[in-house]
């Protein structure tokens, strides 16, 4: 061999092309060219959007890191360093942002300096330009490979999962009050250095089509978001749960999805659901207009009764018929009205108490007893409740980790009330407020949220198809 090619004591010796990783960014696994040619690094990247505030901005990025492998996306974002015109080989000038990273190539880490662009059409995904070159590197122009090599089979593992860092995320949440809730969401995501951003739900439109469908705001396309948190208000229940699907078609990752949304809100539905996955709730029944008062009231049981209309919200529309005269009278004013209503057993032991279950990402993380106002059956906070926390059974916490199952909630209240025969699920919250269970036990229930929604997001692993070339 010539010993000209031999490197120094101390020298890292490069080829050509060399395996890297870059572990900020959740890229366990590139092959890089290194052209001393270039003064400056290059990533591949698409779907290249600025975002976060003007005083420090960060580029949310995806990166396909296996050239022919579509499928894998790994999301990145970064904190944007420079903006720089870089001219490629072929003379074309491209203005770039510049991001920085930390490089590790076998034993070695160090920080670099790279711009964004797209390599789509290269053979490589990374070019490593002379300022990222250490000054105990040596370059052997004529091999490649000279230090450990990787593989792309990390991207097949659930090693690429727990290879992502904790990165910055752009989230939306989907809502049109200025309440405790969305004002929790935008600070304690901000607190964990993510850019939240509020949208009116209604001001959405969408384009619908197969090749690149969107949502647009206000006269512009909107980005494209980690993560979507929805607070659809049971008035826009229809129009919200549209956009949502919406976003649910590009892929975002939706905190509560379509259909768990719309069953919560479809009480008749809703009971149906909790039926089929025999979950204890009281005896109900129902009936468009039924010409038997008496027979619909035997379904249930003998008065007291609850009233309920279909579209009731925080205890408006809920009558309690303390005697069966009573009953008869509701349910045909109701049944005058041409309006759809459930009739229910009224569980007389909770004696106006139930129990909201907080249910994030399939578990139990806050819990509440809610009182009724001085007279008022009725628990509901809105409506001058209390709410003081409550330490739940094993069998209240799996009635209610159920429910959220069932309807397929990440985020769910679950109200529960306590029976001679076991817990009983009044309701299923897909919009749960925060402010009353954040109060009453003292618990950073968004930051739970937040938690859930950054293991989500984390990037998944592809199905394997054949052995990479890794030669």
């Amino acid at each position: 061999m010539d010993d000209s090619l031999e490197p120094l004591p101390g020298m890292i010796r490069f080829g050509w092309e060399e395996w890297v990783s870059l572990p900020d960014l959740g890229l366990p696994a590139l092959r890089a060219k290194v052209d001393t040619g270039a003064r400056t690094s290059a990533l591949h990247a698409f779907d290249i959007e600025t975002f976060g505030p003007a005083s420090a901005p960060k580029v949310r990025f995806t990166v396909h890191p296996v050239p022919g492998r579509d499928d894998l996306v790994i999301p990145c974002s970064a904190r944007i360093v420079d903006r720089r015109t870089v001219t490629s080989s072929n003379g074309e000038s491209e203005s770039r942002y510049v991001i920085a990273s930390t490089i590790r190539v076998g034993d070695e880490s160090w920080r670099i300096e790279m711009t964004l662009t797209d390599r789509s059409t290269m053979a490589s995904r990374m070019l490593l330009g002379r300022e990222a070159l250490k000054d105990h590197i040596t370059i052997v122009a004529t091999d490649r490979f000279q230090q450990p090599k990787l593989s792309y089979d990390v991207y097949t593992t659930a090693r690429v999962r727990q290879a992502a860092p904790n990165r910055s995320l752009r989230i939306a949440v989907l809502s049109r009050e200025d309440n405790y809730s969305t004002r929790r969401l935008v600070e304690e995501g901000e607190k964990r250095g993510h850019t939240v951003e509020v949208i009116d739900t209604t001001r959405c439109y969408m384009a619908i089509n197969a090749l690149s469908p969107e949502v647009h705001y206000d006269g512009k396309r909107l980005p494209r978001y980690d993560a979507v948190i929805p607070r659809i208000g049971a008035s826009v229940t229809s129009y919200g749960t549209a956009v949502i699907r919406q976003f649910e078609t590009i892929g975002t990752f939706c905190v509560n999805g379509s259909e768990g949304i719309t069953a919560s809100r479809d009480k008749l539905y809703a009971h149906q659901l909790m039926a089929r996955h025999k979950i204890g709730m009281p005896n109900t029944a129902f009936a468009a207009s039924p010409k038997d008062t008496q027979s619909l009231m035997r379904l249930v049981g003998t008065a007291p009764l609850i009233v309920k209309l279909l579209e009731s919200t925080q205890g408006k529309g809920v009558v309690l018929a303390e005697t069966k005269k009573a009953a008869e009278s509701v349910i045909d004013a109701f049944r005058g009205l041409k309006a759809n209503f459930l009739v229910q057993d009224f569980v007389k032991e909770a004696a106006g108490e139930d129990i909201r279950c907080l249910v994030v990402g399939g578990k139990v993380v806050a819990a509440m007893k809610r009182t009724g106002a001085e007279g008022d059956f009725r628990s509901n906070l809105h409506r001058g409740g209390q709410a003081t926390v409550v330490r739940i059974t094993k069998e209240e916490r799996e009635t209610a980790l159920r429910a959220a199952r069932a309807f397929r909630l990440n985020l769910a209240g679950v109200d529960l009330l306590r029976s001679e025969a076991g817990p009983k699920v009044l309701e299923v919250n897909s919009s749960p407020g925060l402010e009353g269970i954040e109060t009453a036990t003292k618990k950073n229930v968004a930051e739970k949220l937040y938690e859930h929604l950054e293991s989500k997001v984390r990037p998944a692993p592809v199905k394997r198809i054949s052995k990479e070339d890794d030669s």
